[in-house]
């Protein structure tokens, strides 16, 4: 049994005590583990997690799908209060800054802690670079070729140091794949490298087809043909339920409601999911 249950994302749900903010958060049980994937922008996503009953203190580790404040920097407050676990999982370049240029102006979108921050708090640091198990029949999967063209990166989004920056390819993004009797259940966070690309490396990689996946599919900024074309792409892969959550925008949400075929839903603060 999988189970996902969202700490933080940017809609609120039936449960008015818990507080919604851009970002995301995940708490998971699976494969016999209890983890984090993504930790939200602060301390909010501790105070839902209170509300929720989820003790974060007995997580056995965190993973950041990659180094933007409203996927990481929760995890500052998180290790500061002894929560999180002691090993906390990455994909390459984590650390490079990152930046939304707007002209001359560089607004920062890091995460908001270093490496001697994790040295300082015991924490180690774990890269995963392609594939890499963290769990029984769960992989983390990272380095996407980007082989459908038309999932093109914002050009405001940068990394490096101001002024000396260079276009962000978003090369430290990584996702969760985890596997059941019906197929793979994948975990997205903001899907920059676009979603299917990310889909195709998982599907290829583990060699089963996507049934389940839920996450941020940066959506937010595509037109229409671009979700149908999404839709039909995943579909082909095996993909049977979507659960949007926080980038994936309004549009995405009202195709999949005007298409069917598709178990739909969106994943707000406070909801969870059960697959076998």
């Amino acid at each position: 049994m999988i189970k996902v249950l969202t700490l933080m994302d940017d809609t609120g749900s039936e449960n008015l005590a818990l507080r919604a903010e851009h970002g995301l958060s995940y708490w998971v049980e699976a494969g016999g583990r209890r983890f984090l994937f993504d930790c939200g922008q602060g301390a909010a996503t501790m105070a839902n997690a209170r509300r929720l009953g989820v003790g974060l203190a007995s997580a056995d580790f965190t993973i950041c799908s990659h180094s933007h404040y409203d996927h990481a920097a929760g995890f500052r407050d998180m290790a500061e209060a002894g929560c999180g676990g002691k090993l906390l999982y990455t994909g390459p370049g984590f650390w490079e800054r990152k930046y939304a240029r707007d002209g001359l102006r560089y607004t920062d979108l890091s995460a908001g802690f270093d490496e001697n921050f994790l040295a300082d708090r015991r924490v180690v640091h774990c890269v995963c670079g392609g594939l890499l198990e963290v769990a029984e029949r769960c992989w983390l999967v990272g380095d996407f070729p980007r082989v459908h063209r038309f999932e093109k990166i914002p050009e405001r989004f940068v990394k490096g140091e101001a002024p000396e920056c260079e276009p962000d390819d978003f090369s430290d993004e990584i996702c969760l794949a985890m596997d059941t009797e019906r197929g793979l259940v994948v975990l997205v966070g903001c899907s920059h490298p676009g979603i299917l690309n990310m889909a195709a490396k998982v599907h290829e990689a583990l060699g089963r087809p996507i049934y389940a996946l839920f996450g941020g599919t940066h959506l937010v900024e595509a037109d229409g043909a671009r979700i149908e074309q999404t839709v039909k792409e995943l579909r082909a892969m095996g993909l049977s339920v979507l659960g949007l959550s926080h980038c994936s925008g309004r549009a995405a949400e009202e195709y999949l409601r005007a298409c069917g075929g598709l178990e739909a839903c969106h994943m707000a603060t406070g909801d969870l999911v059960a697959v076998r």
